[in-house]
């Protein structure tokens, strides 16, 4: 199982409760330079970092002066897009000192159930990665209703590390971990260090207790577990309060881990090969010999294209005689496929009449 110190690619999850000041409503701006200062460790690591934060209502929720209760839909999203200023900046002026530079991604529900959506998404994180850019994550509250949001950042948080394949995610919280029992009410409540499977009695185990300011109980947290260990991550619950939180973990603070099955990668293959294809791709026998080395599918090697499918849709990899290659998720249509196929990627702005992708196929988008 990776730990922190191992991964290569981490999500960190921030609640709004660690980020905002329960009593004044004003961001807790010493917790922050502090977990500033350890992604910028985890940055001299090597590794990646993107990090999925809540406040934004919490934030515009006490500037605009909007009541402690239960907000409606629509002070929720005014709220949202008052707080989601400050929280961009924030985070930008926490990071800057350190050298680095950060990226505001909002995503819905539906960028991670429609494969076209999907796809920009994680191309756009993906990019961002490779740049050193650290991207901070939220909800789009200003425009997200309840029939088509997350409904908590436990959820997106792991989301996102399906996405872009890490290797572990963080859920920083009011608790240092997952309990037997509710610590608050329970005298003896037992804490878990590693929970391998989670099981329907870990699964009764779950209250559904927020902190006030946050959405997510343990029942959210359980299953955000689900989905990231499912897609080779592992998750960790620990307590996020204390300053530089990370670097805590790092050093053995209290906290819950969630074994991942298998690594990431492996995991988003097997769900790549396990799709039913919408069309078929014919290579030439020049590029069948160059994906066995590794390579993406360019646009140059392909001979024919079959079907109807869209941008995002699974794909069969043929070669000319019509052996099966693979599959993977197609970069274009079928029709703006049909009209690169045997050109080089530099023609492609002129054959489409935008700058695409250089790739048809990406290899991380394709199972052998």
């Amino acid at each position: 199982m990776a730990t922190l110190s191992e991964a290569r690619r981490v999500v960190v999850k921030i609640g709004s409760a660690l980020l905002v000041d329960r009593a004044g409503g004003g961001l807790r701006s010493d917790w922050l330079r502090g977990l500033a200062e350890d992604v910028a460790g985890l940055k001299a690591q090597g590794k990646d970092v993107i990090l999925v934060s809540s406040g934004s209502i919490a934030l515009g929720r006490g500037v605009l002066g909007l009541p402690a209760c239960e907000l409606s839909l629509e002070q929720s999203q005014a709220a949202a897009a008052v707080g989601q200023i400050r929280l961009a900046r924030a985070y930008e002026e926490g990071l800057a000192p350190h050298g680095i530079t950060t990226a505001q991604i909002l995503v819905t529900l539906e960028d991670s159930t429609n494969r076209r959506r999907y796809l920009n998404s994680r191309a756009t994180m993906e990019q961002l990665l490779k740049l050193g850019v650290v991207p901070i994550v939220n909800e789009n509250d200003t425009v997200a209703t309840d029939e088509i949001r997350y409904g908590d950042n436990d959820r997106l948080a792991a989301q996102v590390a399906v996405t872009v394949g890490a290797d572990v995610l963080v859920l920083l919280s009011d608790v240092d971990g997952f309990y037997d029992a509710n610590p608050g009410e329970t005298p003896g409540a037992r804490r878990f260090d590693l929970i391998e499977r989670i099981t329907p009695e870990i699964e009764a185990m779950a209250g559904d207790v927020g902190s006030g300011l946050s959405k997510g109980g343990m029942k959210t947290k359980l299953m955000a577990a689900k989905t990231a260990t499912a897609a080779g991550c592992a998750m960790v619950i620990t307590q996020g309060l204390q300053s530089n939180p990370l670097k805590s973990l790092e050093t053995g603070a209290a906290a819950t881990w969630f074994q991942a099955y298998g690594d990431p990668q492996a995991a988003r293959k097997r769900w790549i090969a396990s799709m039913k294809p919408r069309g078929v791709v014919v290579v030439d026998e020049g590029a069948a010999k160059a994906l066995t080395r590794g390579t993406s599918l360019l646009p140059a090697g392909v001979a024919r294209v079959e079907g109807a499918f869209g941008r995002g849709d699974p794909v069969e990899i043929l070669d000319v005689e019509g052996h099966k290659l693979g599959q993977g998720l197609s970069r274009y249509t079928a029709d703006e496929a049909v009209r690169i196929a045997g050109r080089r990627s530099d023609e492609i702005e002129l054959l489409l009449g935008y700058p695409g992708r250089a790739a048809l196929i990406h290899r991380d988008d394709m199972v052998l």
